[in-house]
């Protein structure tokens, strides 16, 4: 019975991750479904899903090449017809994650800017942190418009995210977001808590870079 006991414990822990034995070749073969119309919403989550785990287990020695990564990152942008908010939500997850493997990354910048200033609440304020991570210096003029009505929107939720993601968009241009100074001085007076405190801290990195900020 103790046999039986550890052949049980060792198939419980190897059954415990279902990720654990992925192959980058069925994965890839599986993304062919982003194709698909209509949509298969929950085989999809679940294809993202997997393609989340491996770039982030470079351990598996199954890595995303450049190539597979932008193909298959292309395929994915066909998913923003589909209105599941589930799948919206892995949709911005994986624009994330995708962008520090795939190229062209920058082909869903009107898909996110769209649900930024969309009727949807709930995928404003994740669709600002998304574009955020994939925009370069390049980009930050196309962006600024979108980024300084989103710092002074009415929901919290929405100017948080904008300020918080300001904070990383420093990194790439400083001089652009320098100039969205009086919003975020309008942000600062917000009714919410949260929104104040992520203004005090953009308009604190603003002043820190700015040499001839008022000290």
């Amino acid at each position: 019975s103790f046999r039986k006991q550890d052949k049980k414990d060792e198939e419980s822990s190897t059954s415990g991750n279902p990720y654990k034995n992925l192959e980058k070749a069925s994965v890839l073969q599986e993304a062919r479904t982003f194709n698909e119309t209509p949509v298969n919403t929950r085989k999809c989550i679940q294809i993202l899903t997997k393609i989340i785990y491996m770039i982030n287990q470079p351990e598996m020695g199954e890595q995303l090449g450049q190539t597979e990564a932008t193909e298959t990152f292309f395929a994915m942008t066909k998913l923003f017809q589909s209105k599941d908010m589930m799948l919206r939500r892995m949709i911005y997850l994986s624009i994330k994650e995708m962008s520090t493997v795939a190229n062209d990354v920058i082909i869903v910048t009107s898909s996110l800017t769209r649900d930024m200033t969309g009727k949807e609440d709930s995928h404003r304020g994740p669709a600002i942190r998304a574009l955020c991570k994939i925009t370069d210096a390049s980009m930050m003029q196309s962006v600024e418009r979108y980024m300084k009505q989103a710092i002074v929107d009415k929901l919290a939720s929405v100017a948080s995210a904008a300020l918080t993601s300001s904070v990383h968009l420093m990194r790439h241009g400083p001089e652009v977001v320098k100039r969205w100074v009086n919003e975020v001085q309008e942000a600062v007076n917000n009714d919410n808590i949260m929104v104040q405190y992520h203004a005090l801290g953009l308009l604190y990195q603003i002043r820190r870079s700015d040499k001839h900020a008022i000290r």
